[in-house]
């Protein structure tokens, strides 16, 4: 299938332009804040994230951009604080027209998208946070039981950063339901690659160690819906901190290991945020399949069963059947050719039916 991305836009935040895409128009501004690394090209190329992002469409305008430093924006030479984030994200909404949106925060896009709805109520709607954090970094009074294992994830985080970025190993981490596959750490490369530079990362990465927006969670005053996975490599906990000092949030731990929310039960993610900004889930549009129609007959079929008697003529029709139902079940819409010939071969060789009798023809 041909996919039409998004026009990609820049909006201006002083000398940094920010690369952005609008795709849908509903009734509602829904704005992605993406996690470590993005690239608004190559989300395109990806059925799984164009996938999800349509979903989102459906019932929203998605506004989706790369943060600066990152992607389609401005390289910058040093990693912005959440307050320039923040007005980044002021700059992408002014420039398509928004003056409220729902943010949609997945990882590294979750505390800055909660220091925006504590800072700016009136241009937030509604606040979504997946496998996200309000602070990164386990300590006395916060998260401190979760050290170890901590400790463990930060050590195979960091050696991918330092020693093997641009190999997919980074991203594999928060795909394990994919990962294995040489293919896709091969395509993940070409996007860890594409979407940061070496020392962008460890810039971005040695950032993420510092954030903590756990102070402003009690100000948060719009509707608040956090979805973790249970086996995340954030682990559900921090979610669940931010669910219970959010005011009114609601937590929601979905099944499943993958870090980002195309991958492993995609709808269920989307069912969530649509059950939490509509009221009202909407199924998927059913998967359209390209088929193969094998369309056979028996040449001079009514002589021929004049000829044989009931009994006999059953018996051609039940081999004659059962060799197309065979055929049919196995072969690929690309080679719609293929089982014709290869039904009219077996039937020509039939003891059922000598040559003359049978012939099969596709359409």
């Amino acid at each position: 299938m041909v996919v039409i991305q998004p026009k990609t836009s820049y909006a201006r935040n002083g000398d940094v332009n920010i690369a952005h895409q609008v795709i849908g128009d509903g009734p509602l501004d829904l704005l992605f804040a993406p996690p470590f690394v993005s690239h608004l090209d190559l989300y395109w190329s990806m059925p799984e994230t164009t996938a999800f992002f349509r979903r989102l469409a459906s019932f929203s305008r998605l506004i989706l951009f790369d943060k600066r430093g990152t992607g389609l924006s401005d390289p910058v030479a040093g990693v912005a604080t959440l307050e320039e984030r923040m007005q980044d994200l002021r700059a992408v909404l002014d420039a398509v027209g928004s003056q409220r949106a729902a943010l949609f925060g997945l990882s590294e896009g979750g505390p800055m998208s909660l220091l925006f709805a504590a800072t700016y109520p009136e241009r937030t709607t509604a606040l979504i946070m997946f496998g996200s954090f309000a602070r990164f970094t386990p300590g006395p009074g916060y998260l401190w039981e979760l050290h170890e294992p901590y400790d463990e994830r930060r050590a195979l985080w960091t050696d991918a950063l330092e020693n093997h970025w641009g190999e997919g190993r980074a991203l594999g981490l928060f795909m394990p339901s994919i990962a294995g596959d040489p293919n896709v750490q091969r395509m993940l490369g070409m996007f860890e690659r594409t979407a940061a530079s070496p020392a962008m990362v460890r810039a971005l990465d040695q950032f993420n160690t510092e954030i903590d927006v756990t102070h402003v969670l009690p100000a948060i005053d719009v509707p608040t819906l956090v979805l973790h996975r249970t086996g995340d490599f954030i682990p559900s906990d921090y979610g669940r901190f931010v669910a219970e000092h959010v005011p009114g949030a609601r937590f929601v731990e979905l099944e499943g290991s993958d870090h980002l929310p195309w991958l492993g039960n995609a709808d269920v993610v989307v069912d969530e945020v649509e059950q939490f900004l509509t009221g009202a889930r909407h199924a998927a549009e059913p998967h359209r399949v390209l088929a193969t129609m094998l369309f056979t007959d028996i040449a001079g079929s009514t002589e021929r069963a004049a000829q044989l008697g009931d009994d006999r003529w059953r018996a051609l029709l039940d081999s004659h059947n059962e060799l197309v139902r065979r055929r049919l079940a196995t072969f690929p819409p690309a080679r719609s050719a293929a089982p014709a010939l290869s039904a009219r071969t077996s039937a020509r060789s039939a003891s059922v039916c000598p040559p003359a009798c049978t012939r099969a023809s596709a359409s």
